[in-house]
């Protein structure tokens, strides 16, 4: 089965953990494709988004077990990656961090009373 770039990267992780790690160090968190590999990925990312990958991380998780009405099952496997972009280069995503921002606390001023 031959992967396309559309069928490698599935879909942003938006989590407390990968908007900090974009805050931080301005690494952006993808769920990816379970048979996908980071040149695969890179390149992915390369063509889609038109920027320049500098490091690609790839993470596997295991699904858990779990159960539902009494009956045990075992969740999806997940695996994402974390890149990191050449310095100069960003991917935009609509919508993805706009949210991030409104919600961050904006410093309140004080009116002062006669």
């Amino acid at each position: 089965m031959e992967l396309t770039r559309f069928d490698i990267i599935k879909r942003p992780l938006i989590t407390t953990k990968t908007v900090d790690l974009y805050k931080k160090l301005g690494q952006y968190t993808f769920e990816v494709h379970l048979n996908a590999n980071k040149p695969m990925v890179k390149d992915a990312i390369e063509k889609l988004w038109n920027v320049k990958v500098d490091k690609v991380r790839i993470v596997k998780l295991g699904g858990k077990l779990k159960s539902f009405n009494r009956r045990p099952y075992k969740a999806s496997d997940l695996k994402k990656a974390i890149i990191t972009l050449v310095k100069g280069h960003k991917i935009e995503i609509p919508g993805l961090f706009e949210e991030i921002k409104a919600q961050q606390p904006q410093e309140q001023h004080v009116a002062e009373g006669n």
